[in-house]
């Protein structure tokens, strides 16, 4: 199959296969960027999903992730602090909520919470659908299918857990859990009732080849929002002395994850200030769906100049279900 050929068979429900993917991967610049799009439109319209994250629990983590600030193995200057209090988090939802966002996300370092602290973030979840409303996302670790639907109870909607990279090249990047360990927590969540965010970080040193498989990994777990990290290579981690990976490159990335995932939401997510654009031609090569806002540790783009270019765009802002 030739380029348009393939184009249409993903148009009319075909999956594409790895070695589909690797040819894709081989095929002129601007023409996968052009069919990417054709096929983000065809599936999702011009519908686009935006959302925030905070903080709640920052630094000191036990996990030896190479391109994390905030691990406990790593020198870097990341803030330390338990987790928040409630009426901090509360207030950052309603502050997300008056500016359009339909989505908010809590976020805490480590491994997984304890369940002492799985019930304080329960209780900020109730009190967010109580006097917010707004639609709440959770990224707690490797927790138990018991835990998550403890959180489900308490009004969260989905559960985020990245895969980060290939099962191949997980071993690379981290040695204190497992690629396996990842996706048993998915499966909890999913157990649990919770639809699943689930990426990963490009420029960690992967192939592409593990890129692929990384997307081929997320379809197999029936992933729907993709978040597609660009490693920010900040100083003090294993990976300070990365590449920055280029735009042409995230764009190529973003068009084949939206040919093996054709109908999911594929989110430009960390590292996205570092584009030239902003990942506005990202939005043009199959990304519909973005984190505004700041990220844990690094300044990110705020959500009014992400509004304003959405519209420019043509896209309908509107929370996704998947």
């Amino acid at each position: 199959m030739n380029l348009s050929e393939l184009t249409s068979a993903v148009l009319q429900g075909m999956q594409i296969s790895k070695t589909q993917a690797l040819f894709l991967w081989q095929q002129p610049f601007s023409a996968l960027c052009e069919n990417a799009d054709r096929i983000r439109r065809h599936f999702c319209s011009n519908q686009f999903d935006i959302c925030t994250i905070i903080n709640a629990k920052s630094g000191n983590c036990s996990e030896n992730c190479k391109f994390c600030a905030q691990s406990s193995h790593s020198h870097t200057h990341a803030p330390r602090y338990a987790l928040l209090p409630r009426e901090e988090i509360v207030a950052e939802a309603y502050r997300s909520h008056t500016q359009g966002i339909q989505r908010f996300s809590i976020v805490t370092s480590g491994k997984r919470l304890s369940d002492r602290e799985v019930e304080e973030m329960c209780a900020a979840v109730q009190e967010i659908k109580e006097k917010v409303g707004i639609s709440v996302c959770v990224s707690f670790g490797l927790l138990s299918e018991q835990q998550f639907s403890k959180l489900k109870q308490a009004g969260v909607t989905r559960v985020h857990n990245n895969l980060e990279t290939s099962r191949r090249n997980f071993p690379n990047i981290c040695t204190t859990h497992r690629f396996a360990d990842k996706v048993q927590a998915i499966r909890a969540a999913q157990a649990a009732g919770l639809s699943v965010c689930s990426g990963g970080i490009m420029g960690l040193g992967e192939t592409v080849e593990d890129r692929i498989d990384l997307a081929l990994s997320l379809r197999a777990l029936g992933i729907r929002s993709v978040p597609v990290n660009m490693l920010n290579p900040i100083p003090g981690t294993p990976f300070a002395h990365h590449p920055k990976l280029t735009e042409p490159e995230m764009r190529r990335i973003t068009a084949v994850f939206r040919f093996i995932l054709p109908s999911a939401w594929i989110r430009l997510a960390g590292g996205r200030g570092l584009l030239p654009d902003r990942g506005k031609s990202c939005f043009l090569s199959g990304a519909n769906a973005a984190i505004s806002g700041d990220m844990l540790t690094t300044a990110g783009i705020t959500t009014q100049t992400d509004m304003e270019l959405l519209r420019e765009l043509g896209y309908e802002v509107k929370r996704c279900n998947g």
